[in-house]
């Protein structure tokens, strides 16, 4: 910091307002603390301009055509022509006219917080640089500058047209083909939407399934209905090599295979950037992917991370909770610890892979002694009427000394919201005993957690 300049003296800084970064500037704000938050992009971050909000609203799209291709056989016959002019409308719409974030500045600003748009560089401890301007914070720091979208050195990609989740989810037009690079959440989930709505599809995953991180079955689940969907998927292979000529990609891989499309979609992970941050003024090596935390979001005395660049899980919903319990060790408040063993997500894909806890593999691999139960949604009495789209399983990894819960898989029509007792069976311990002893209404898709219980014995 330049010894001529005064720097602005706050209560607060916090880098990065995306949906972690704006919770904890604005619960510090409203308790009466003077914060400055800090956001060069969007306040708001991906979920509501490119992530969460506008897919599901693909989603919910794509999914209303699939939905009217199963009349037949159900109640007669019907037919939609799929036409993406609404969707892209809606999109536009919900992100506040075209992607304009005045209304969450304005949020955060009406809760009594100092708005900076910028980049913010931690010059010292306790210390921030914004467009020349110096912030120095008497409380600390939070860092939450989330993610975005990782690019990997694939030989030709580097200039080319290529599209990530930002161009996919703002295109008002759609492409004849496209390839995704990538079968993990993201790019299951808009691979299936291209497809519905009539785009060729091809999807590749270097790993030997879809959704790498989750059971296999669920991959295999999932691969089948692509197959039956019309869409190309080739997994245990990474792009050798890329090419656009012409208006077309082509993507070679290791076994001769040449996908060709008209667009391609990279959807092969995050990636942070602390060194542009620069932590290593705080003495942080510049080099880390993340920032390590104890139980208060805390990373060193007076800096705290919050959101996907604490490395916990890329998750929304756990964003907003570490804020929680960041704003409260700021303003010494008791707030209960997180349970990162109970963290839980939805791939919201048809059908919906909801995961909970540890794979079957995690848990054996972590030296529990494991019982696994597995129940077919088709086989399940809800299942068996819904007949047609009723893809999907729940799995439940139990520990066997402790008889609880470590893990669980639900995929099926509603597989996100059926996780929801099993995540909550996770969080609090709930016996096997006792999950066995409930009630469960009839006939329902969580009903199905009981017939699975039943096949542990």
């Amino acid at each position: 910091m330049s010894s001529n300049t005064k720097p602005h003296d706050v209560d607060v800084i916090v880098i990065g307002l995306g949906p972690g970064g704006e919770a904890a500037a604005g619960q510090l704000a409203e308790a009466g603390l003077n914060v400055v938050g800090i956001e060069a992009g969007l306040v708001g971050g991906e979920c509501p301009y490119w992530g969460c909000i506008p897919s599901k609203m693909m989603i919910r799209a794509a999914n209303a055509l699939a939905e009217v291709n199963r009349v037949e056989g159900l109640a007669g016959s019907a037919s939609a022509t799929p036409d993406w002019a609404p969707v892209a409308r809606r999109i536009r719409e919900q992100a506040t006219d075209n992607w304009n974030d005045q209304v969450a500045v304005d949020r955060f600003v009406g809760k009594g917080g100092t708005f900076v748009r910028g980049y913010g560089t931690i010059t010292g401890p306790g210390q921030v640089e914004v467009n020349g301007d110096h912030y120095r914070a008497a409380k600390g720091v939070i860092v939450a500058t989330g993610t975005m979208a990782a690019v990997p050195p694939i030989p030709g990609l580097d200039g080319t047209p290529y599209w990530t989740n930002h161009e996919i989810v703002q295109t008002e037009t759609l492409p004849e083909s496209l390839i995704v690079l990538g079968g993990g959440a993201i790019g299951s989930e808009l691979a299936q939407v291209m497809s519905r709505f009539g785009v060729d599809v091809t999807v590749i995953e270097g790993l030997d399934r879809l959704l790498p991180q989750n059971e296999p079955e669920a991959g295999q689940v999932l691969a089948d209905v692509f197959e039956a969907e019309g869409i190309t998927v080739h997994t245990g292979q990474f792009a050798q090599e890329i090419r656009y000529e012409n208006d077309q990609f082509s993507v070679h891989l290791p076994d001769g295979t040449v996908a060709t499309a008209d667009k391609l979609l990279v959807a092969a992970g995050r990636k942070t950037f602390l060194k542009e941050l620069g932590v290593e003024a705080i003495g942080i090596d510049p080099e880390s992917r993340f920032l390590s935390t104890d139980g208060n979001q805390q990373v060193q005395d007076g800096l705290w991370a919050v959101g996907d660049i604490a490395g916990d899980g890329l998750f929304t919903h756990l964003a907003i909770r570490q804020a929680d319990v960041a704003a409260a060790d700021i303003l010494g408040k008791p707030i209960e610890p997180l349970n990162l063993d109970a963290m839980s997500a939805v791939t919201f894909t048809d059908p919906e892979v909801g995961a909970v806890g540890l794979t079957e593999a995690a848990a054996r691999g972590a030296g529990v002694n494991v019982a696994v139960a597995t129940k077919p949604v088709a086989h399940t009495a809800r299942g068996w009427l819904h007949a047609s789209g009723n893809e999907g399983f729940i799995k439940l990894v139990v520990d066997v000394d402790n008889q609880i819960l470590v893990g669980a898989t639900s995929v099926g029509p509603v597989g996100g919201e059926v996780l929801g007792m099993l995540s909550l069976a996770m969080h609090a311990k709930i016996p096997i005993s006792t999950l066995k002893s409930m009630i469960y209404a009839y006939p329902t898709f969580h009903k199905g957690v009981e017939d699975t219980l039943n096949e542990l014995g």
